[in-house]
């Protein structure tokens, strides 16, 4: 997961806050978990979002998404369902356009894993 997360900042400091990033708790199904990311930020011309991922920490495939945005979106917001093979954490990326990466986590545990397939 360290090695997705210097892929997407690069050298860059990785800075906790503005993003808040929205799940369950607890569900009882992996394979459709509800999520909302919301970035504090104006979303003018100067400064706005211009990416957000998401990533997880024990599924096959840890980068989930990433979305592009610009100053026309009005606001910094995502919302999605994903699969999650087991009890893990979320966490999100935001790019900023002065080059800043912000995060923020949550930690969801899965009762029925999604990701699994049956061997026979």
């Amino acid at each position: 997961m360290q090695e997705l997360i210097r892929k997407i900042i690069g050298d860059a400091a990785l800075q906790v806050g503005k993003v808040r990033l929205d799940a369950p708790a607890l569900v009882e199904n992996g394979n459709a978990v509800p999520l909302t990311v919301s970035v504090e930020s104006p979303m003018t011309e100067k400064d706005h979002v211009k990416a957000i991922h998401i990533i997880n920490e024990k599924n096959p495939q840890p980068h989930v998404i990433s979305v592009r945005l610009g100053p026309r979106a009005g606001r910094a917001t995502l919302s999605t369902r994903i699969k999650l093979k087991d009890s893990q954490q979320l966490i999100a990326i935001a790019e900023t356009s002065d080059g800043s990466f912000w995060t923020g986590t949550a930690d969801v545990i899965v009762t029925l894993a999604a990701c699994v397939e049956d061997r026979l």
